[in-house]
């Protein structure tokens, strides 16, 4: 999924969104299970707001993302920020060309989902593989198969205030446990409102098959969480999935 005009008010509209409590899953994860971790890849990284948190626990980080738009609101947040990070634009099923492995790779914000097909989640598995160190850590999250169809399916949701407004519609789409995601944004200019759509695409699979396409990319799963709480496993009504997994050897 490429954004477009969505990348240049998206930051407006995730004004609410737990940022924090994903920099602190993060930061249990690496703690426990890697302490000595220095350099970061936030695969999907958007507007940069997870990358810049972690840039100022002067953690080493490179924030990738597909869209050229969300990249440039990324980098114009840097001065502000008084970090070093370091953006640029890849596809995460084809990562490449860096100088140097990392310790961790993260894809948050259920940026996983938006890959088409299970071979798609599969190519990006062994990307990830490939720019890790040895014992190095992908964390991840991605909606759960019951946030798709008892939260999304069939919702309408519409937020509010002085300069935008969205509707956004879901709607259960062609492949098993995916969705498609119907957004009508308006955006005021001087004494009008510009009206922008845009049409997302979802997808999600069982645990069991997330942790099989990990081991067949040569990752041993070390913890499957539900909901940001790094100490409770998933339960039928987790809405959202945290892997954390380990190159291994």
């Amino acid at each position: 999924m490429i954004y477009q005009g969505f990348a240049y008010i998206y930051d407006q509209l995730m004004k609410d969104a737990p940022y924090e409590e994903w920099v602190t899953f993060i930061n249990e994860s690496i703690s426990t299970y890697s302490p000595q971790a220095k350099k970061i890849l936030d695969v999907g990284c958007g507007t940069g707001e997870i990358a810049i948190r972690l840039a100022k626990q002067q953690l080493d980080v490179t924030g990738v993302d597909l869209s050229e738009d969300m990249l440039t609101v990324a980098q114009s947040k840097l001065n502000e920020n008084k970090v070093a990070v370091l953006f640029l634009q890849q596809d995460m099923r084809e990562l490449d060309g860096f100088v140097e492995q990392f310790d961790v790779v993260t894809i948050c914000c259920d940026s996983l989902n938006y890959l088409e097909t299970n071979d798609d989640v599969q190519a990006t598995f062994h990307a990830v593989y490939n720019q890790l160190k040895t014992r190095g850590l992908f964390i991840f999250d991605v909606h759960s198969i019951h946030k798709i169809h008892n939260i999304f399916v069939g919702a309408t949701f519409t937020d509010q205030d002085e300069d935008v407004s969205l509707i956004w519609n879901s709607y259960a789409a062609e492949e098993s446990n995916s969705v498609e995601h119907d957004m009508s944004f308006f955006v005021k200019r001087d004494d009008l409102y510009e009206r922008y759509d845009e049409l997302h695409y979802q997808r999600t699979y069982t645990i069991e098959e997330y942790t099989s396409w990990l081991e067949a990319a040569s990752f041993e799963v070390v913890k499957v969480c539900g909901d940001f709480r790094f100490d409770e496993s998933p339960s039928s009504t987790s809405e959202r999935l945290f892997f954390i997994a380990r190159k291994k050897e």
